[in-house]
């Protein structure tokens, strides 16, 4: 069976960025599951997945553009460090939340000078050249209550 939309595909993968670093992987646990075509996953590997089939392995190299994005200056802001409640010590690298106009989102401590800490919203990866080293595992028919959902059930999905 090919790898087409309101399929479940399960997967392994490894993800390095150009450096060769290894940003994430399945090594050791249950493949990865989603549904193609529901945006389970990021486009660019999606796009590569399609018409493939189970025992293929394929190594998708993903632009920024079809990952996460590129970099965006703008989502940078320096903010004083006592608009922070809580005793927990800032250090670069964190994650906080903030409030933003569109509700919640995450932003990576980045640089602290002084009373000044520098957030950056941008996803960690934006900007990455993201290389994929996938095995397809399985490819099936999603259910109508997977479809339904948006999301696999059972094994590598997210109720168990």
């Amino acid at each position: 069976m090919k790898i087409a939309d309101n399929k479940v595909v399960q997967m392994h993968y490894k993800l390095t960025d150009d450096k060769n670093t290894v940003l994430d992987s399945s090594e050791g646990r249950e493949p990865l599951s989603y549904i193609h075509g529901s945006g389970n996953i990021i486009i660019g590997l999606e796009k590569q997945l399609s018409g493939k089939e189970e025992g293929d392995k394929i190594n998708a190299v993903v632009s920024p553009t079809e990952g996460y994005g590129e970099r965006d200056d703008k989502l940078t802001q320096v903010v004083p460090k006592s608009g922070f409640q809580g005793d927990e010590e800032m250090k670069v690298g964190m994650q906080v939340q903030i409030g933003t106009e569109q509700g919640n989102a995450i932003a990576s401590v980045t640089k602290i000078e002084g009373e000044d800490i520098t957030l950056d919203m941008n996803h960690p990866l934006a900007g990455v050249t993201l290389n994929f080293d996938v095995e397809v595992v399985s490819v099936r028919d999603a259910t109508k209550e997977e479809l339904d959902h948006g999301h696999v059930h059972g094994p590598g999905g997210h109720h168990h």
